[in-house]
This record gives structure tokens, sequence and C-alpha cells, in this order.
């Protein structure tokens, strides 16, 4: 379809039987790019579990485009892909398969796979230096965890994006429902209308932008907390239900394919903005100026939207292929989210505290042998045995 064609409108959501295969292959890119991420969060200045005394400045510089793209990415294709789950089930169905396959990983996650984490961290910091058998109890005082490994040993510290996109699937239902009436047709008519303009997909960053103006202010951080990070909960909560519109016409799926140099050519200039204005503007100065302050916050949610825009696009228009490998792999990715800080941090530990490897090569070697503990728990722990699939949130 030409980017400038009107899309199609009908009264019900079309029923799309195809699967997306990009949206599958975007997935594992996405999670197995956070196990990089997660590393250089070792070697970069920013506070965080354990630290290198070594700092790199260009992962610094790399993970700052990267922050703005990987969660809001999984957020879109998670959205996109509860179209596809709600075309094969009711709501109640739905909404079981989501503490099934959300919430109880979640509660053993913070039960089983967190707490490592927070022992480490004590160890790290001095906090603690008795086993761990003498640590775990602490878990149930249900104290909350706090940044720099204060506060209490309760935490879903990773686990914050299963927990999120667990309320954004329940809350989402009424949502969802009114959109297959006639009123949220009619507004799925108009946003068709909107993507069907050259770049008109650029535009809807307006509700992200919107959003920053309401409630930014007051939630300026992400906390990952819930109850103090109204901000950044709402802006991905919007990027779920973008993602849930823009796969619900496959006419839609088209027209952002063929803009995509239009969502490149933004996606490019908002970096620009980004690394240009840090090397001549001091955050000192951003701070001092609300005007400052709002015009970066809006650039940064333009990278957001752009990128994500151009990924789904490029994805769609290159990615959109079977493999006999992607099932394994799509099964696979989710244990090994809910896995691969935890092993991180374990093998982290033991890297920096107790053998010489430098800034890249500690960073190498963490990040593939955590790859490979993963591969490995997966493998022989996780997929074989019914209630460890459970555990995992595994069908």
């Amino acid at each position: 379809m030409h980017p400038t064609s009107a899309p199609a409108t009908s009264s019900v959501i079309n029923a799309i039987s195809t699967r997306r295969h990009d949206l599958d292959w975007l997935r594992v890119i996405a999670i197995v790019t956070l196990l990089f991420y997660h590393t250089g969060m070792i070697y970069v200045s920013w506070n965080w579990h354990i630290k290198s005394a070594e700092h790199s400045v260009p992962m610094e510089v790399v993970m700052r485009w990267l922050h703005r793209w990987r969660m809001p990415l999984l957020f879109f294709i998670s959205g996109a892909g509860t179209f596809f789950a709600l075309k094969k089930r009711s709501y109640g169905a739905y909404a079981g398969e989501r503490v099934r396959r959300l919430f109880v990983p979640l509660v053993f996650g913070m039960f089983v796979i967190v707490p490592p984490q927070i022992y480490i961290e004590w160890l790290f910091r001095g906090r603690f230096s008795g086993s761990y058998l003498a640590f775990y109890p602490e878990v149930f005082n249900f104290q909350p965890y706090e940044d720099g490994g204060t506060g209490g040993a309760f935490s879903w510290h990773h686990l914050w994006f299963v927990c999120y996109l667990f309320l954004y699937s329940l809350i989402s239902i009424p949502v969802f429902q009114w959109l297959k009436r006639e009123s949220g047709q009619r507004f799925v008519d108009r946003i068709g209308r909107l993507i069907a303009r050259p770049g008109g997909a650029l535009w809807l960053v307006g509700f992200l932008l919107l959003n920053d103006v309401v409630l930014g202010g007051f939630f300026p951080h992400e906390t990952h907390a819930l109850i103090n990070d109204w901000a950044y909960f709402m802006n991905n909560l919007l990027l779920f239900w973008l993602g849930f519109i823009l796969i619900s016409r496959k006419s839609f799926w088209q027209i952002i394919t063929d803009q995509r140099l239009y969502f490149l050519a933004a996606t490019v200039i908002c970096t620009i903005i980004m690394y240009g204005s840090r090397a001549l503007i001091s955050d000192d100065t951003v701070e001092a100026s609300k005007l400052l302050t709002t015009l970066f916050s809006f650039n940064r949610l333009g990278l957001t939207w752009f990128s994500v825009l151009t990924t789904v696009a490029y994805g769609y228009r290159y990615l959109n292929v079977n493999h006999p490998i992607l099932p394994h792999l799509n099964e696979a990715v989710y244990p090994f989210y809910i896995l691969h800080q935890t092993v991180i941090v374990l093998v982290g530990y033991y890297i920096i505290t107790q053998t010489s490897l430098g800034l890249y090569s500690g960073f190498f070697v963490i990040s593939f042998a955590t790859l490979l503990v993963c591969i490995a728990i997966y493998m022989l722990l996780i997929r074989p045995f019914k209630l460890m699939r459970v555990f995992f949130g595994l069908k």
C-alpha cells in the first residue's frame, strides 16, 4: 500500500490470523540486548548493584540510547502480542493466562530469583558477611529494598517489567473491549487516517508528550517501584496500547513499513539532538531551566517513539520470516529474561572481586558466561520439568 493511501475501515477489528514472525525476532533481539545492557551497568558511572572500579565512557554513550529504546520496544511488542492473544481466547481466559504466565513467575522470582542479587549486593557493599542461608530470612521481613542496597531484602528488581506488564494486561481489558465497539473503531479509523499521511505515525508521540506534561513534573524519575513511578508507568502503558492498535489492522502494517524512512530520519535527528545537547549544555544548566528540562524530555520521548516505529517498520520489512529455531527461541527468551540479571550479578561479583580482568575483557566474559549459564539452566532445569515451566511462565 502506498504510504498516502487511506486504510480500509470497518465496524469490527479485522480478523487477522497471520503471525508476525518479525515481532518474535524483535522480542528475542531486545531481550538479548538486555543481557549486554545490564552487564554494562557494572562498568558505567550510574549506580547499580555491583560496580567495577573502572568505568567506560563509550559504553555509557551507547547505553544512553539503548535506554530509550529497549523497554519501550518490549512494551509495544507486548501490546501487539495481546491483540493476537485475544483473537484466540475470551477476556476471562486471557486474564487467567496472564495470572499464570506473569503473576506466578513474578511471585516465584521475588522469592527465589531476586534474593541472590540482593545478597550479593549486601556482600559487595559490606552490609552483610554471612552465608546465603543466614541472609535469606531477611526476605520474609517484607521490608522494601531501596537503591544502593539500603532498605530491606524484598524486591522485584528487574522483574518490574513482569509486574507492570501484568497490571497493563488486566487494566487494559476495558480498553480492548471498547476498541472493538463502534465508537472504538471510529477512534481507530482516525488513527488510520493520521498514519496514512506521510510520516503521520510520528504525530502519535503526542500521547507520550501529553503524559509528560500532566505527570512528568510530579514524577520526574523512573523508579520501577509502581507507587511513585506514575509518569513512567503511564508512558509504557500508552506504548502497550499503541502496539495493540497499530497491529489491529493489517493495512496498518504496510503503511508503517512503507514510511520507515520518515521514522529513521526522525530517530537520527532526535539522536543528534540528544548527544549534541549533552556535549554543549551541562546537566546543571538543564536542571536549572524548566524550559530546557521540558524540551530535553520531549526529545527523549520523541527518540523513544520514533526508534520503536523504525524498529517495527524495518522488522516487518526484513524479519517477518519463520525459521525452525524461532519457536524454540521464542519460548526460551522469557525464562532467559527472568534469570539473566541474577546470573550477571553472581558472575560479575566473582569477576570483579576475584580476577584481574580489565574493563572490556570483564564485560565480555560476564556477558557470554551469563548467556551460557542461562541456556544451561533453561535446557537442564526448566524446559524438561512441568513445575519449573509453571514457575517460569511457560505453557
